[in-house]
């Protein structure tokens, strides 16, 4: 795959920030002024980062409980989100909604979903919406391995294939449903075959590996707009943290945390790669790494900054009219 220096230089971009906004969260929400649960998707920014990237304003995601780096790859503002995350009403919901709930529908973000598998007939209304207006758009669902075993994604799934909806099913497997190792939970021994009893293309592909899954997402993305239906894509990956913030990761051995952030880090398996080729040299990446660095520490600030809701807000946007 050859991409220009722009392209490049934008998804480490997106990466970087995936990495640099949670890695800050994982710090502080351990100091006890963050609300609620937070769930990191430091270890997995490359199947968002290559998903999206094929991606406009003209299509929609929705995403899972494990949600900030989705959002940030579909282009939310970072500010926006962090003062979500703080319950701040200068949040993207007004900091209502929290790490799970972020959304921002004027950017096709229908949201981060603390129900498992709850994105994906979403996505079948979304995926309708523009088969029905002509839009060229696409739906993409974002499930956890975890998540792959619920019912209504198969109901989506079949949905999807019976009425050749232009959508996308992203199955991000890093390893384990919350403690549950994905290859004790998943009957088949593969998740992404699955698809093949709903008559849906497939893929498995290396989820550290952002090249290949660019590479996959185009293809899907090309057939969907070209009508010809839904796809999945299986990204194979591990995350580097516990499912959630505060997880003693018992069902996890500590050579196997080595391994993981040694041998599976997306980001600098795609600056060595870009590298090697001679596409970009050290000061373009610290450039980034800077401006990253930057923007992180402003929403940060902004958002301990913030004001709460008011309370006479409590019950605004509960119903809203169509």
């Amino acid at each position: 795959m050859q991409l220009s220096r722009d392209d490049l230089l934008d998804a480490y971009r997106v990466m970087k920030t995936m990495r640099e906004f949670d890695e800050r969260l994982h710090v502080e929400f351990a100091t006890g002024e963050i609300p609620g649960f937070v769930h990191l998707y430091c270890g997995e920014e490359a199947s968002g980062a290559g998903i999206c990237a094929h991606l406009d304003d003209r299509d929609h995601i929705a995403s899972n409980h494990r949600g900030h780096g989705h959002c940030i790859a579909k282009g939310c503002d970072v500010p926006g989100m962090m003062a979500e995350i703080y319950g701040k009403e200068t949040g993207l919901c007004g900091g209502k909604g929290g790490s799970m709930h972020i959304a921002d529908l004027e950017k096709g973000m229908m949201g981060a979903n603390g129900i498992v598998g709850a994105g994906t007939p979403l996505v079948c209304g979304a995926a309708l919406s523009a088969k029905t207006l002509g839009t060229g758009g696409v739906a993409v669902a974002f499930t956890g391995d975890g998540g792959s075993n619920q019912g209504a994604v198969y109901e989506s799934m079949n949905l999807a294939g019976v009425w050749t909806l232009p959508a996308i099913f992203v199955f991000e497997n890093n390893g384990y449903g919350e403690a549950s190792a994905s290859s004790w939970a998943t009957a088949g021994g593969s998740i992404a075959k699955r698809a093949e009893g709903f008559g849906i293309p497939f893929v498995t592909v290396d989820g550290a590996d952002y090249f290949a899954v660019r590479e996959a997402a185009g293809e899907a993305v090309a057939r969907a707009r070209a009508g010809e239906g839904p796809s999945v894509i299986e990204c194979e990956m591990r995350r580097f943290y516990g499912h959630f913030e505060g997880d003693p990761q018992t069902y996890r051995t500590e050579d196997e945390l080595a391994e993981v952030r040694e041998r599976r880090d997306p980001i600098p398996r795609f600056t060595a790669r870009v590298r090697e080729a001679g596409l970009l040299e050290e000061d373009d990446f610290a450039a980034v790494d800077a401006e990253v660095a930057e923007l992180i520490e402003r929403a940060v600030a902004e958002a301990k900054a913030a004001k709460v809701p008011a309370v006479e807000t409590l019950a605004d946007h509960v119903y809203t009219s169509y």
